[in-house]
Order: C-alpha cells, then sequence, then structure tokens
C-alpha cells in the first residue's frame, strides 16, 4: 500500500532545491507505515477507535 503522493514530495523537493531518488519513495512509505502500525496499537490499547495525533 502506498501512503505518499510522489508528485507531493517531489514538489517539496523542488522548493527546497533538491532532487527524489527513485527508491526514496518506498523507504518513505515503509517508514510512514510503521508509524501508522504503532499509531494504531496505541489506539487499540486505549480501546479506542479513532487515531489522535498523540498516537505517534
Amino acid at each position: 500500500m502506498s501512503f505518499v503522493v510522489k508528485k507531493a514530495i517531489q514538489d517539496y523537493a523542488k522548493k527546497k532545491n533538491l532532487q527524489v531518488s527513485g527508491d526514496f519513495y518506498a523507504a518513505l512509505d515503509k517508514k510512514v507505515g510503521e508509524f501508522l502500525d504503532h499509531a494504531a496499537k496505541r489506539t487499540n490499547e486505549n480501546k479506542r477507535k479513532t487515531l489522535k495525533p498523540y498516537d505517534l
């Protein structure tokens, strides 16, 4: 599953005068997935159904 929008990352990089390597997107998707898994676990442990900012 892809969590990031490549165009948004490219636009951000362009504003910072940077380029994005092809494998960056997969690494970023993996990291976002880890954040989401952690947040989901914390949400479930607290007997909630809603992800909240502090779950990150």
